[in-house]
């Protein structure tokens, strides 16, 4: 029984009358122009060279529309070759900087003068044209007389007889002027083949082309090649992406004339046939008949697969592009639909056998990623299940944050996300932990046993019961206010972060920077120096390495410290004195000279207060070499402002004064034995970069 889902004649047969075209006879090219306008084709190819944008000098003619035609060009009656027709509109662009050369142009073109002149704007117009692989270029001039200019009016048109293409091709055209006066027009058109004009009696290369028939055949689809016996030509069935090149799928040389059965599950729409003779620079025909094939998008949706990879990453595989979204749920373990996170992931155009990121910290069995066009959803695999084995009994717990990096946490469940009391119940570990990155806007948890919250509310009601009864205790509140106060500043000064930066001047200046990161660990801070990275920094890089570094640092609130020595001050006047000369070679592992790209923009754009801090030490550089634009931020002598420098890295929560001053006194005599070993008597550094006073600051 014959399927009504689709049956095509399309208008491939022996005789397909789509569209006739004039006729242009001889290998000439000529060129016209509207009236009173006067035009002239230059001899011969121009060169194709745009040039750079100059500025107008007054009016001038500039080209505003391009208009294409097909046509054919005739050396026989029967031996014609396709031809493209260009139309170039054109109009006054610009207006006189001086009044008095306006009147001057006005008065040569006034025909009561006794002798008038024949004033005209003049302007020479390129077309440039393209089909892989040649290139053409012609050079048109064209005058226009006083009369007609007028600033922003149109003024005619320019026709050129015309440019030779191949059936089927891809054409480029541009159009300027010379010299350019504006962005240069451009055109892009895909000439038909011998299927869709009158030309297969006029272009001899179409004669020999195979015709082809598609038509249904019950359940499936037939191919009806119309080629005379023993003619031999090829066959192609291909996949035309529209990311990405095509692929093919089945290729044969074949003798006519042959019916070729494809079945009906092959169908996807972007699914193509070519067809062209076994002959030397033969034309090759292309049709893709199932684009609006109903059966063909459902073929595609059953032959998409979803594959999860390495690290997060996931590709949807189909044979053409899909119009679709992707989004991740949760399916519980009960069954019912698979719920939409809360708030929502931003929904992602799909681009097909591309590798996608989940912004996942982890993966969890009951994570599923959904695939769905603007009608329906289409597909759901939860691409956890086969590594992580099968669905769990957990429930998922939703952590959102807000502005004021307030948060509240609801358990999703079928009938929405219900609120807890108190984000103190969150479980952080040992059930699954962190799901999603922290750089998204809300943060999901796992907890292996339902029964959990229940157990969580008793355990935040007993402790609330606990507080209560201790406050009524006298004794107790002191201890108490002081127990705060120290887990109050312990817990700041742990979360403060600081990054070190330095030029590596010499081993022995590297030694103190060393002895001042140790130190300053003892406080507690969590220093970053590059010192300690040395096989990050070979493998990502000092400047990814620096970048990376640097975010972290700021978005957990820490500061980055610049330690000024004469080789860092030489290094930023290098960037900020000497831009046109070549940067030195540094060395592999020097992220101060890698940041400074990075560095100097906060401090030019005024974003460096709050987020740098800048320090150098006593003896080894003057006060005032310091350059002026990093003192936009405190500059600290180290080490007799050690504790000042030490409360500004601590933050808010920096311990009281005598207690800063105790640890500035463990932090200097930690760095002494360094400092020492940067002043050793002349001549005993040996070959080395001499540092103190008397190096000097290198310019």
């Amino acid at each position: 029984m014959p399927v009504p889902w689709f049956l095509l004649s399309l208008a491939l047969g022996r005789n397909p009358v789509v569209l006739s075209l004039e006729r242009v006879v001889g290998p000439q090219d000529t060129a016209r122009c509207s009236p009173g306008l006067s035009c002239h084709l230059w001899d011969g190819d121009v060169l194709c060279l745009p040039g750079s944008l100059v500025s107008a000098p007054g009016p001038v003619l500039v080209p505003t529309r391009l208009q294409t035609e097909l046509v054919l060009r005739c050396h026989e009656e029967t031996d014609c070759d396709l031809c493209v027709r260009v139309a170039v509109h054109l109009a006054v662009h610009g207006y006189w900087e001086d009044p008095e050369d306006e009147e001057k142009f006005r008065r040569a073109a006034d025909p009561e003068l006794e002798e008038p002149r024949n004033a005209s704007l003049q302007a020479h117009i390129v077309l440039s044209f393209q089909a892989y692989p040649t290139a053409h270029c012609v050079l048109l001039e064209v005058q226009v007389p006083a009369a007609l200019v007028q600033p922003g009016q149109s003024v005619g048109s320019i026709v050129f007889d015309c440019f030779e293409a191949a059936l089927g091709a891809e054409v480029q055209i541009w159009s300027y002027t010379q010299p350019r006066y504006q962005k240069e027009l451009n055109l892009t058109q895909q000439l038909p083949d011998c299927r869709g004009l009158e030309v297969q009696d006029n272009i001899q290369s179409c004669w020999a082309l195979p015709w082809l028939n598609v038509s249904a055949d019950g359940e499936d689809v037939r191919l009806v090649l119309d080629v005379s016996e023993e003619q031999h030509f090829g066959l192609s069935l291909y996949w035309n992406q529209d990311q990405g090149p095509i692929k093919p799928w089945w290729h044969s040389n074949l003798t006519g004339p042959q019916t070729i059965t494809l079945n009906h599950t092959d169908l996807v729409p972007c699914l193509c046939i070519q067809v062209w003779p076994l002959e030397p620079d033969s034309v090759r025909t292309s049709i893709c008949p199932f684009r609006e094939d109903p059966r063909a998008h459902r073929n595609l949706w059953r032959a998409a697969r979803l594959h999860l990879l390495p690290s997060r990453g996931w590709r949807l595989d189909a044979p053409c592009s899909l119009p679709a979204e992707a989004t991740l749920c949760w399916q519980a373990l009960d069954g019912g639909p698979c719920l939409p996170l809360v708030p929502p992931l931003p929904r992602e155009n799909v681009t097909v056998n591309k590798v996608l990121e989940f912004p996942l910290r982890k993966g969890h069995p009951n994570v599923c990623v959904q695939v769905s066009t603007w009608e329906k959803l289409q597909m759901q695999e939860c691409l956890w299940a086969d590594s992580l084995g099968p669905l769990k009994d957990d429930m998922l717990l939703v952590e959102t944050r807000g502005p004021q990096d307030n948060g509240s946490l609801c358990a999703l469940e079928p009938s929405g996300c219900t609120p807890l009391l108190s984000r103190a119940s969150t479980v952080r570990d040992g059930g699954g932990g962190l799901l999603i990155s922290p750089s998204s806007p809300f943060i999901l948890l796992d907890i292996h046993q339902r029964w959990a919250l229940v157990w969580l509310a008793c355990l935040l009601l007993a402790a609330v019961l606990f507080l209560l009864l201790l406050l009524k205790m006298n004794p107790v509140k002191g201890w108490l206010r002081l127990l705060k106060e120290n887990i109050r500043a312990g817990a700041a000064s742990r979360s403060r972060a600081a990054l070190l930066l330095y030029s590596a001047d010499d081993a022995s200046f590297e030694r103190l920077v060393g002895a001042l990161a140790s130190a300053l660990c003892q406080l507690p801070l969590r220093v970053a120096v590059d010192l300690w990275s040395r096989r990050d920094l070979s493998a990502q890089g000092a400047l990814a390495w620096f970048h990376a570094q640097r975010r972290q640092t700021l978005q957990e609130g820490g500061v980055v410290v610049l330690l000024f020595s004469p080789g860092a001050v030489a290094l930023c006047r290098e960037w900020l004195q000497d831009a046109t000369s070549a940067p030195r070679a540094h060395g592999p592992h020097d992220a101060f000279a890698a940041s400074l790209s990075c560095v100097l923009p906060d401090f030019l754009q005024g974003r460096a207060p709050g987020r740098y801090v800048g320090a150098y030490f006593d003896k080894l550089l003057p006060a005032d070499a310091v350059p002026a634009l990093f003192r936009s931020v405190p500059v600290f002598s180290l080490p007799s402002q050690l504790p000042d420098f030490l409360g500004i890295l601590q933050g808010p929560a920096a311990p009281r004064s005598r207690r800063l001053a105790e640890r500035a006194e463990q932090v200097s005599r930690a760095l002494q034995p360094a400092l020492d070993s940067c002043f050793r008597p002349p001549g005993a550094l040996g070959t080395g970069r001499g540092m103190g006073p008397e190096a000097g600051v290198r310019t």
